[in-house]
């Protein structure tokens, strides 16, 4: 298992992580199965977004003598109420949600509390300036979370959220056909049929800007949603027209910038095992290029996907790292000095380019590299 900063909070988590969509299983046996095998495998984040305190206890009884094994990222704000699960922003639930959730868990802190669900401007302004982030911070000064983080769908109001600086961990939905949707405070957009009936030209410039805003700021990104429930799995129901492998929505996922792991949903011990065959999945296994390409509902021409198809350079040049730096620069408006360090330490720059134009023969989506490598020498300064 290979392991990845979470951003700034300085915690090294496996890249590949636990949903607990399986916690349920088998009257909430399956609970603890999947956490011997996760700490066999080497997975040593997860998540818990749901409430329900039957699913919260197996958590607990799981983790028992094996804490200090495991991330855990819970959720502030999602309660059991009347018997199902509630998402609230009244401070009194939130408090009472939140002691119950220890309880259970049978632990005294929370590695990242997670405020539960912000999709709109609205409700993150009634987050932020009223008792749910004062609550977190509370909570944080106290010990009971090492880490604050906020899960959203909506790229605008996640940056509004990483912005504020109260944010350390951002859950977010990432995967090839929710990354072309534009920002939109009803979550079933990104999955309704007709969100995709059109075709579809390049990434939503803000979920761009987002994951490099993150990258910039030390902002870890915790990935949901990347096999989209399983349809881009499914050449019947995957929007982009065509299937796609576990291992590839999985390199698509982790080649984004800040992200640090992603939580890969698994009914039983086998999924599980699916998605952590990854770290042993050779290039041409995890190489999404060619599939992205041929989708015929969706287009990235002109974008770079950081995908590594530009390789070798002549000059030696890692064009894909160079691009990346570029973005972030050009997303800030400015260059950041992490970004000009992490730039200044490759042992080629852009300079060196001599455009041959290998790379943009080898480039399934047709990006302007040349042009790229000019640019990033000027901005630079190499």
């Amino acid at each position: 298992m290979q392991y990845r900063e979470l951003g700034n909070t300085g915690l090294s988590v496996s890249e590949i992580g636990m949903g607990c969509e399986g916690f349920g299983g088998d009257e909430t046996r399956e609970a603890k199965r999947l956490f011997d095998e996760a700490e066999r495998l080497g997975i040593n984040y997860f998540d818990l977004y749901t409430s329900d305190p039957g699913i919260r206890s197996a958590v607990g009884h799981a983790l028992k003598g094996r804490r200090e094994k495991f991330y855990i990222q819970s959720h502030l704000c999602s309660i059991w109420k009347d018997g199902q699960y509630q998402r609230t922003r009244e401070i009194g639930q939130v408090k009472r949600g939140l002691t119950e959730m220890m309880e259970l868990l049978q632990t005294d802190y929370l590695d990242v509390g997670m405020i539960h669900y912000c999709d709109s401007m609205q409700d993150w302004q009634r987050i932020a300036n009223g008792p749910v982030l004062a609550y977190a911070l509370e909570l944080k000064q106290a010990g009971v979370i090492r880490h604050i983080g906020l899960s959203s769908h909506n790229p605008e109001v996640a940056m509004a959220a990483v912005r504020s600086g109260a944010i350390e961990v951002l859950m977010f939905s990432v995967n090839p056909c929710y990354d072309l949707q534009p920002a939109s405070e009803d979550v079933e957009n990104l999955w309704k049929e007709d969100a995709y009936s059109s075709p579809l030209v390049n990434m939503d410039p803000l979920r761009q800007e987002l994951y490099e805003l993150c990258q910039a700021l030390g902002v870890g990104i915790t990935v949901m949603k990347a096999f989209g429930g399983g349809d881009l799995l499914s050449a019947e129901l995957s929007p982009a027209g065509k299937a796609l492998t576990p291992v590839q929505c999985l390199h698509y996922a982790l080649t984004r910038p800040a992200v640090a792991t992603v939580l890969a949903g698994a009914h039983s011990v086998e999924q599980l095992r699916q998605s952590a065959a990854y770290e042993e999945a050779p290039a041409e296994e995890r190489d999404y290029a060619a599939a992205f390409a041929s989708f015929p509902n969706i287009s990235w021409k002109g974008h770079c996907m950081y995908c590594g198809h530009c390789a070798p350079c002549p000059q030696k040049l890692d064009v894909a790292s160079v691009t990346k730096f570029l973005n972030l620069s050009l997303a800030q408006g400015k260059v950041p000095e992490t970004v000009r360090e992490h730039y200044a330490l490759l042992g080629h720059h852009a300079g060196e380019c001599i455009a041959c134009g290998a790379c943009e023969k080898r480039c399934p989506f047709e990006v302007p590299i040349i042009e790229n490598m000019k640019r990033a020498s000027q901005i630079f300064g190499k």
